[in-house]
């Protein structure tokens, strides 16, 4: 299997390509369309700020790849976001995959939110064998109000949604990387699909 880690400057690619390693799978980094087209399966990551990385993909022209792509793509944090149609931070416009609008915590609470969190509402062949409420990792101060295209739910302030699916398009705003043995399973999952 040829799996494609988008390479555009984001902060997670050496956690992920471990992750990936450690399942028996050596993930090419690459910012060329080609190779990214060529793929069986593509991780789009991210760490960072939505404005800044939104540059890096419009300077090599991946901005206008990813949403073209036909086989199966899981966004990532940031990637997550990115695939959303805009973002508050930095006021960007995203990639348009999934049709939401991400915002900013309230000054209520703790941002960004680090650590241990429970998914719920549980859809589709990503969470296959997850069980309901299992606790993920994640590290972010913006997210993705639910919506149509969720298939899971996190609460932190109010429920959002952790992950949103729509066609061969998936996104997780936890990091299934860094979760253990339940973020394994996501991963395996994702390369199933």
């Amino acid at each position: 299997m040829k799996l494609v880690i988008i390479n555009y400057g984001a902060g997670n690619i050496q956690s992920i390509k471990f992750a990936f390693q450690r399942l028996g799978i050596n993930a090419v980094l690459s910012d060329d369309a080609e190779v990214i087209q060529a793929a069986d399966k593509v991780i789009f990551p991210g760490v960072g700020e939505a404005s800044s990385a939104m540059a890096k993909l419009k300077a090599t022209g991946l901005d206008k790849i990813i949403p073209t792509l036909k086989q199966p793509v899981l966004g990532i944090c940031l990637g997550m976001q990115l695939m959303c149609k805009h973002s508050t931070e930095g006021d960007t416009s995203g990639l348009g995959i999934f049709d939401v609008k991400v915002v900013k915590f309230s000054k209520l609470v703790k941002v960004p939110q680090i650590g241990w969190n429970e998914i719920s509402d549980l859809k589709g062949p990503l969470f296959k064998n997850i069980s309901e409420n299992s606790h993920m990792y994640l590290v972010h101060s913006f997210y993705a109000p639910q919506c149509d295209e969720m298939i899971a739910s996190t609460h932190y302030e109010l429920d959002y949604a952790s992950a949103l699916q729509k066609n061969n398009f998936y996104g997780v705003q936890f990091h299934p990387e860094k979760s253990g043995v339940v973020g394994e399973q996501i991963l395996k999952n994702f390369l199933t699909i």
